[in-house]
């Protein structure tokens, strides 16, 4: 027999949620076939068998959220079906089809898997599962205030009844829904102290993530900030004349957002210091410039890479932004797409904001925001006044590993690319 446990799926990420079976108990699976599909803060990613065989017991139920680490099913290392009827499991939701599983790399199959003795099947819930409480889980238990009476009325769905946030949330949303007179649960509205009334929503997967992340970029990274003024007029008129053409050519927009992570890599070039990550031990410096681009999406926001995009024309970035964008609005990024980063820009911009200050993104040293392109009468050399189209770029530093005077460099040094460009400037 071999244990199948929940993978690391990413950096900093330390649980997911069993979305879909991809197979049940008595079925075949081959190595590297997809076998289940789990749901995390930042992706949806299927994971592969690590072995051929059958596919023995399912551990954990859809729906239920588990530690990295926690065994989730058992194989039986056998090409041979097995003879025993299967364990009863929930039934495979129909219509969602499955991109192919990515096939790990040699090394890494033991670090999402490992081969172990199965334990004893997901039944009666045992004290100690009750009682090891994950610090995620404590902490929303600490949150909601949930007495120890209440903490002994929730079923713990994960390995020997251990308690997973996924329970407490569900939990949560029961104690916020109290029994009418005829029986039926109505939502109700949570009462705050004083006049008025209050909506409590619960934190999802996505947004929870967040808060952390940001709580701890904040906590942990001295952050200042600095602004430029940027004429992108001469960027708006190239975008104008190649927009149309370009959208027949390659069938995606042509939007500023491209042509402004190309400035970026360029500046990154120039001061590479920038392009590095703090540590204890000295700061980092990347080789590669890895782009991350934020993207909304209805329960936040994600933010996919475009890697070695030191290595792309401005078409290259455009078709490679857009992919990753509608891939992210669809929830079909893998869990490469959302890996690496080692700068990241902002484009609040696009909701009309004109001046944004973002929250750096551990363990980068840096994030760049560009606001809206707004026109407005500039004063040029000569004394000369000018309707001109004109934006801010914000850039927020970590000050452990760059001092202002190299973040002001880097700065000016998008401004003066973007200010002098050019149609001489390959679009490929």
């Amino acid at each position: 027999m071999a244990s199948v446990k929940m993978p690391q799926l990413g950096e900093s990420i330390t649980e997911g949620t069993i979305s879909k079976w991809l197979k049940q108990p008595g079925d075949q699976v081959k190595k590297y076939e997809a076998l289940v599909e789990v749901i995390t803060d930042k992706v949806n990613a299927e994971v592969p068998a690590p072995l051929a065989g059958v596919l023995k017991e399912i551990k954990v139920k859809e729906g239920t959220t588990v530690t990295v680490g926690t065994e989730i099913a058992v194989i039986e290392e056998t090409a041979v079906a097995s003879s025993q009827a299967p364990t009863p499991t929930l039934p495979r939701e129909r219509g969602r089809e499955h991109e192919p599983a990515a096939i790990p790399e040699e090394g890494q199959i033991g670090q999402a898997f490992s081969s172990a003795p199965a334990e004893q099947p997901q039944g009666s819930q045992s004290a100690e599962g009750r009682t090891r409480l994950s610090p995620a889980v404590r902490a929303l238990i600490e949150e909601h205030r949930i007495t120890d009476a209440e903490l002994g009325r929730i079923e713990g769905s994960g390995v020997g009844g251990r308690i997973s946030k996924k329970d407490v949330e569900d939990f949560i949303g029961r104690r916020a829904q109290p029994v009418a007179a005829n029986g039926e649960q109505r939502q109700a509205a949570v009462t705050a102290p004083g006049p008025g009334t209050e909506t409590r929503v619960p934190l999802t997967p996505m947004r929870r993530a967040i808060a952390s992340n940001m709580q701890k970029s904040k906590q942990t990274i001295p952050h200042a900030w600095t602004v430029a003024e940027v004429d992108m007029t001469n960027v708006v008129r190239f975008r104008h004349q190649v927009k149309d053409s370009f959208k027949q050519r390659e069938s995606v927009d042509l939007t500023f957002v491209p042509i402004i992570v190309k400035a970026v890599v360029e500046g990154l070039k120039a001061v590479p210091v920038l392009n590095a990550s703090w540590s204890d031990d000295g700061v980092v410096l990347h080789k590669d410039i890895n782009i991350g681009v934020a993207v909304a999406v209805d329960d936040g926001l994600i933010v996919p890479v475009v890697h070695q995009a030191d290595r792309m024309s401005i078409a290259g970035l455009a078709k490679s932004i857009d992919d990753l964008a509608r891939r992210a609005r669809a929830t079909k990024l893998t869990i490469p797409d959302v890996q690496g980063a080692t700068f990241t820009v902002n484009n609040p911009g696009t909701f009309g904001t004109i001046l944004s200050y973002s929250i750096i993104a551990p363990p980068q040293a840096g994030i760049l925001a560009m606001d809206s392109i707004v026109k407005r009468p500039v004063v040029l050399d000569g004394d000369a006044i000018a309707i001109r189209s004109m934006m801010n770029l914000c850039l927020s530093f970590d000050h452990r590993v760059l001092d202002g005077v190299s973040a002001a460099r880097f700065l000016q040094g998008v401004r003066r690319w973007l200010e002098g460009f050019s149609d001489q400037i390959p679009l490929y």
